[in-house]
């Protein structure tokens, strides 16, 4: 019981001083880092992201995290750019340097470099009056007060604090630019992201012989047909000019049994929604599954600029397209 209670206590303290490091920050955020974004706003080339050990980790994460909300970076690892891979940095470039000390051996040879070549750096350092930071046109400063580490020794709250400051410098960048949601999408074309931003309605619904449509006045036996043939669990009911009378679903069948109708005798028109929700072919399939949560509904009904049907889906398909 008591070594549960110390490790309770022990990993309590160590998000507390990671908070407090972060918090730290918030005064920090002033001119060198509006200075930092300007920089790199006004280059022409990308931001060459460099970092040792822990530093490093950060650091590929930050390009990561600015290449994939629209300012084009990469990680080099500085011991590699000593012996090559130099040759990747552009004068256009800017270059993003992390080093808690400030002071790191593979960076700092860099540096004679980096000035003769006029490429633009910026550093992220824990102090200020480092060689890195001097030589930087503007510092981010990341010190913290104590690590997590009770040693005051591995790199905790010093990296969590880049981290932080990082993301703080791809958000206000992105926010710049005016990126947006579907600029993301396509630097995700890939993943679920991509797929909840790019797909549309008309890649995912069923269209022609496949969408389940019955004519007003249609016996209920008859549009019950059509939903087994069909497969959706849905059916739209269409006027004689074809525009959107109702739609007919599962859940509507089973009300219509909780009102002991004759299903033999009744016609669509008695048990149908009338019109119902609807979602358009050019729209996000992200957007039609909000419509299908906001009103509890599975499926919807797929109309043109006319309301005509021309499609219609159901929560199978969303899932599989990846959408959910």
């Amino acid at each position: 019981m008591s070594q549960s209670s110390d490790l309770i206590q022990s990993a309590q303290r160590t998000i507390r001083l990671e908070l407090e490091a972060i918090e730290s920050l918030l005064p920090r955020i002033d001119a060198a880092f509006v200075r930092a974004c300007e920089l790199i706003l006004a280059s022409k080339g990308r931001v060459v992201v460099v970092g040792m050990g822990k530093s490093g980790h950060i650091g590929n994460k930050i390009a990561a995290t600015l290449a994939s909300t629209g300012t084009t970076a990469f990680f080099v690892h500085p011991a590699e750019a000593s012996h090559g891979d130099m040759g990747m940095i552009t004068r256009d470039d800017v270059v993003l340097a992390l080093s808690n000390s400030g002071s790191t051996a593979e960076i700092v040879t860099l540096l004679p470099l980096i000035k003769r070549l006029g490429i633009t750096l910026i550093s992220m350092t824990g102090n200020p009056d480092s060689p890195l930071a001097k030589a930087a046109e503007a510092n981010l400063d990341a010190r913290v007060a104590q690590e997590a580490c009770p040693l005051n020794l591995a790199p905790t709250s010093s990296t969590t604090a880049s981290l932080v400051l990082g993301d703080a410098l791809a958000i206000a960048l992105l926010e710049a630019r005016g990126f947006t949601a579907e600029d993301f999408a396509f630097s995700h074309p890939g993943g679920a992201l991509g797929r909840r931003l790019l797909l549309k309605v008309e890649n995912v619904m069923h269209a022609g012989a496949s969408l389940p449509k019955v004519q007003r006045g249609t016996s209920l036996k008859e549009a019950l047909l059509e939903m087994t043939q069909k497969g959706l669990g849905m059916t739209a009911v269409v006027e004689a000019d074809g525009r959107l009378a109702g739609v007919f679903t599962d859940g509507d069948l089973r009300r219509t049994l909780d009102r002991s109708i004759d299903l033999r005798q009744a016609s669509i028109d008695e048990v149908m929604t009338p019109h119902g929700k609807t979602a358009r072919p050019e729209m996000l399939a992200a957007e039609a599954l909000k419509i299908m949560e906001d009103h509890k509904i599975s499926a919807l009904v797929v109309v043109d600029q006319h309301d005509r049907p021309v499609g219609a889906l159901n929560m199978h398909d969303l899932l599989r397209a990846g959408v959910m």
